[in-house]
Order: C-alpha cells, then structure tokens, then sequence
C-alpha cells in the first residue's frame, strides 16, 4: 500500500537510521550507537541524485537530436537532478527496510515519464546499510544517472580527529573553469577535491575517524565517485552511474527493456 510518510525510522542492534519521504526521499539521521555520522540540516542528510548527478551543462541535454531544457540552479548549470526535493511515496517498510517511489516527467520539468525506487535496508547485526536505487521508463528511452549524496561529518564530536579519506581511483576528471570534466582523464591529484573519479572495478572508499569508526562505502555497480572535502563541517563521498554531465557526454538509455539499476553499502565498525 502506498503512505505519505512524514518519517520512516529503521534500525538493528545499535544503528538508527531515520527517511524523509516528503523531502526527497533523503536520509536525515544516521545513527551508531548514538553517535550521529551526518551533517544535520535541511540540505544535508543523504540525498538521491536523479535522473542526473552533479552538473549539466547550462541545463541542456541532447537526446535523438533534440535538445531539452532542466531547470538551472547551480550558476549557469543544473544541479543533481530533481528528486531531491521531491515528495517521494513509501510503499513498503518494515523494521530494518524500506522502498519509496518517484515520478518523473508527472510535476517535475523531466521530458520523459518514468518511476525511480528506491530501498533502503539496514543489516541484521546493524553494521551497515544498503541502498539500492532503480530507473524504469513507462515510455521512451531516455538517457538517465542516479547516485547518492551523503554528508558526513568531519568530526563526530566526541573529541576526536577529524575524518580521514582513503582510496585509489585509476583517474580524476579534469575540471574545466566551468566546473565540468573536459573530457580528459588525468592522474589522480591530493585534495582538497571538488571532483569526479574513474574506479572502473567499482567504488571503493573508506572513511576513517581515528580511534572512533572505520566506515566504507562501496558499489559494485558504480564506476564513478564524486569527493567533496571543501566545507569546514562535512565531507561527502558520491557513488553514481556517471560523471558530471553524463547526459550528454557519457549518456545510458533507460529503455523498456534495460531499467538503469545501481546499488551501495556502508559498512562501518567502531574502533573505540
């Protein structure tokens, strides 16, 4: 049965994680044995990115030889698709586990009709989550992304360090002035980062709070991972199925037969 849910709160064992389906479906609390590991707000949490991720390019998407027009919203470009601050219905849940769904192209600026899913499901022992998101169209292809933008904390306020970022992407998206990748795959440069990177067998991040939580986020089915570590408070690690822009430059058809599907887990231990 569909609800217009204001909350879901899911947990196990020591985690408490907390949805808002009215507020695009975004993960406002996530929590570890008390202890919160998101920036708490009402643009922060973890959102969904869909049906595009990061910017593109002036709002502009070239499909079949037509051009579209997206909502502008970030400078000149558009900005993490339009999900995120949509309504998004919950049509199951239970203790540990959730699914929501989203129209596109019915009151949004989306050219084309389709549904998004989203599940959301918290292990057993509450040492992770997974999430899990899905575009189908309900009529033509069209080229879509989906991803995760979760802010997480630089520092846990416990009187610890803050948070270190370890991984080993095979490239880094050059940026241009305009804030888009050129199109050049360079070696991958130290922070602080505002920028997309290649891990073609799957993204691979880990998060660590020393002495306090080691976290890793992880998708089998992503190839691409933004890292955002420029603001004072939060840092941000962004699975998704392309990089900015991918609408026009690295575009994947969502058809009748072949819904766009991508997966992630955070798995985390406590170090204390």
């Amino acid at each position: 049965m569909t609800t217009h849910t204001t909350q879901v709160h899911l947990a196990a064992a020591e985690t408490e994680l907390t949805i808002e389906p009215a507020h695009g479906c975004r993960i406002a609390s996530l929590k570890v044995r008390g202890t919160e590991l998101l920036r708490q707000g009402e643009k922060y949490g973890s959102f969904v990115m869909v049906p595009w991720c990061g910017r593109t390019d002036r709002g502009r998407v070239v499909n079949g030889g037509e051009t579209y027009h997206l909502p502008v919203t970030d400078g000149p470009h558009a900005m993490h698709g339009l999900a995120r601050a949509a309504a998004w219905q919950t049509v199951r849940m239970n203790e540990r586990s959730a699914a929501f769904t989203y129209e596109l192209g019915m009151a949004d600026p989306w050219p084309w009709p389709g549904t998004v899913t989203q599940v959301i499901e918290v292990a057993e022992d509450g040492g992770g989550v997974t999430l899990a998101l899905g575009v189908e169209t309900i009529g033509d292809s069209f080229p879509a992304q989906v991803g995760w933008h979760p802010w997480f904390l630089r520092n846990l306020g416990q009187g610890g360090q803050d948070v270190r970022i370890d991984f080993s992407p095979e490239w880094q998206e050059e940026r241009g002035d305009d804030e888009l990748p050129t199109g050049r795959r360079i070696d991958p440069r130290p922070g602080p980062w505002d920028d997309c990177f290649g891990m073609p067998d799957g993204v691979d991040v880990t998060l660590t709070w020393p002495g306090e939580l080691e976290l890793k986020v992880v998708s089998r089915s992503a190839e691409w991972v933004v890292i955002y570590d420029k603001q004072e408070t939060a840092v941000c690690v962004e699975p998704q199925s392309g990089p900015p822009n991918g609408l026009n430059t690295d575009p994947r058809l969502v058809t009748p037969i072949e819904p766009l599907e991508i997966a992630t887990t955070w798995s985390w231990k406590v170090l204390a």
